[in-house]
């Protein structure tokens, strides 16, 4: 078709990678908010020379599963799950107001990990909550199946010169050196995560052990992700923690002139008028005009695309609440290729995330849950002994959109550990003659 579309691109959603909600007021938005001992059969290894992370490697002795029986409706399985999971964290993200960026893939990553080692009620709000509709047996077959696929090299076309279209996913455990971890969650993690126990220590080094975590993570992701865990949130009494972390670059199929890069206005929600600087483009592109709403799929070189939905004036709300699985569909179904006219923005976001009150909104309560108490957590999947729950989950996001492509990286960190031991118990009642001592405590 010939018909040329002038879309202005405000609310972007990376499909299985990233969400984000742009409009705030223009700034960056951030909202942090006994049995024996069992076998653990791991060896411990030295540190890989490469990573330049000081922590020793404990890994179980079995490799990834490169080669899966996993099949196509097993996945489709996951990603509708995924999918659910993405859009309740989203509207939750979102519910404060201002700019959202956040990577469901990444979180969901963490804690099904996570649930690898959960039991009882604890592993059934984990599976509610994250829509895990496979049996618990190809659950986490199914999760490395679709790393696999995603993360294969697309490699670039003859004589095409441009970065091709890249995901990495990395996941890592990062453990309290001597503790007794059961030797079937870290072969279950390795062989479907590839991930390997990396020995801390949490009890004497907690802070240097925080750095190391980070460290890691910012290696994994470009340096796009700095200091994912904040000071304080790992203590003595961690004694797991359980990190994914996820990195994406590629180029536009069609890239924008440099040159016709100017500043432009930008209307914000609450009406005030910024000026930004706006790439221009266009070629042919999959483009919807839906109720309430354009839809514009932006192809990268590669398996890979930009879905942007542009909210009509008055309606971004409506529209960003009706945000989910259906709406997607629709904007897939009734798209049809166009000559489009484009200007959009160039921006660069990033935004932190203390997760542990949306997903116990969510549902998943008993996990965070102390062992002690009535429906506390049960992580005996991880450990015989029932003391563990968790104590904080944290997300970081980062998106650069460019004339040449897209950047973007995430990571999870989901923290575990002991519950801080109780004070012993007495009762008094003075109801009796006594006698009492005022002192000076110092001497």
């Amino acid at each position: 078709m010939s018909t040329k579309i002038r879309l202005l691109a405000v609310l972007v959603v990376l499909a299985m990678t990233a969400a984000a909600c742009g409009g705030g007021d223009g700034g960056t938005a951030t909202t942090v908010p006994p049995t024996g001992a069992p076998d653990t059969t791991v060896a411990p290894t030295a540190p890989p020379d490469t990573s330049g992370i000081d922590a020793a490697l404990a890994r179980a002795d079995v490799p990834r599963a490169t080669v899966t029986d996993v099949d196509s409706a097993e996945i489709a399985a996951l990603v509708a799950g995924n999918r659910e999971f993405a859009f309740d964290l989203f509207r939750l993200a979102a519910a404060d107001g201002g700019n959202v960026l956040l990577s469901p893939y990444s979180v969901a990553a963490a804690l099904t990990m996570t649930y690898a080692g959960a039991r009882g009620d604890t592993a059934a709000e984990m599976r509610d909550a994250l829509y895990l509709g496979l049996p618990d047996e190809r659950v986490h077959a199914a999760r490395n199946e679709l790393d696999l696929r995603i993360t294969a090299e697309s490699g670039a076309a003859p004589g095409d010169d441009r970065e091709p279209f890249t995901i990495r996913v990395a996941n890592s455990l990062w453990g309290q050196q001597g503790y007794p971890f059961l030797g079937e969650f870290l072969e279950l993690l390795a062989a479907n995560y590839d991930a390997g126990m990396n020995l801390v220590d949490f009890v004497t080094a907690a802070e240097e052990a925080r750095q190391t975590i980070n460290a890691w993570v910012e290696e994994q992701t470009e340096g796009r992700i700095v200091d994912l865990i904040p000071e304080g949130v790992i203590t003595d009494l961690t004694r797991l923690v359980l990190v994914n972390a996820i990195w994406f670059k590629a180029n536009w199929a069609e890239q924008f002139d440099p040159d016709l890069t100017a500043d432009g206005a930008f209307t914000t929600l609450a009406g005030a008028e910024v000026m930004v600087p706006m790439m221009v483009g266009g070629g042919r592109m999959h483009y919807a005009a839906g109720d309430g709403y354009q839809a514009l799929r932006i192809p990268y070189a590669g398996d890979a695309s930009m879905l942007v939905l542009l909210p009509d004036e008055g309606r971004f709300a409506e529209i960003a609440d009706g945000l989910g699985p259906e709406l997607l569909a629709e904007a897939r179904r009734t798209q049809a290729e166009y000559q489009v006219e484009l200007t959009m923005p160039k921006f660069e976001y990033r935004s932190e995330f203390a997760l542990k009150p949306a997903l116990q909104e969510l549902g998943i309560v008993a996990a965070f849950t102390e062992p002690s108490r009535p429906g506390g957590a049960d992580l005996t999947g991880m450990t015989a002994e029932r003391e563990l729950f968790v104590h904080e989950v944290v997300h970081q996001a980062f998106i650069a959109v460019d004339e040449e492509g897209t950047e973007a990286a995430a990571a999870t960190a989901v923290i575990v550990g002991l519950e801080m031991a109780a004070p012993g118990y007495a009762t008094v009642v003075i109801d009796r003659p006594f006698l009492f001592v005022i002192e000076h405590d110092g001497t």
